[in-house]
């Protein structure tokens, strides 16, 4: 296993992140239906929405020898949006590279928002995950995180919001 290092990403990561999110959310192309993934692929080609919400977080990367092969956003509370509420903290797209799952890097960069969302005196911290993201789900449970409520269906498939006090 090679030494992985961990580091606050920036606006020169935009290309090594944008890469990461396709190889990463690529798997679901045969776990989700036709049109779910058509929307959820075209997104994943979107570097816009990549961009907006690295403008409104603080992102985390795992890197191998200057690749990233991990990553993870937490945004403050103050950034509602149809899911989130104002008052919670959020995790977004935390993604691994396929040919770096099983080292505990999801587990690490989820932590890592969890402990700079305490660092920074958030409540609550909140993301949401699908019933595809089998891995995933198990990841936030184990670190405290409960179904808070199921929400509307994304990319055809059902999901639920999550959440933790801190």
């Amino acid at each position: 296993m090679q030494p992985i290092s961990y580091r606050c990403a920036t606006y020169e990561d935009i290309k090594q992140l944008s890469d990461l999110k396709i190889a990463s959310y690529s798997e679901f192309e045969k776990r989700l239906p036709e049109d779910g993934w058509a929307t959820l692929n075209a997104s994943l080609h979107d570097d816009n929405k990549l961009k907006e919400v690295l403008s409104i977080s603080r992102a985390f990367v795992g890197e191998i020898d200057g690749c990233i092969v991990g990553m993870a956003f937490l945004v403050s509370n103050g950034n509602p949006t149809n899911i989130y509420p104002a008052d919670w903290s959020y995790i977004r797209m935390i993604g691994v590279h396929p040919d770096f799952r099983g080292q505990g890097i999801g587990k690490k960069l989820t932590c890592m928002c969890i402990d700079n969302a305490r660092e920074n005196g958030e409540k609550i911290i909140g993301l949401h995950t699908s019933e595809v993201m089998d891995a995933a789900r198990h990841i936030y449970e184990s670190l405290g995180f409960n179904v808070y409520k199921e929400i509307d269906r994304i990319f055809g498939v059902r999901y639920w919001l999550y959440k933790m006090n801190l």
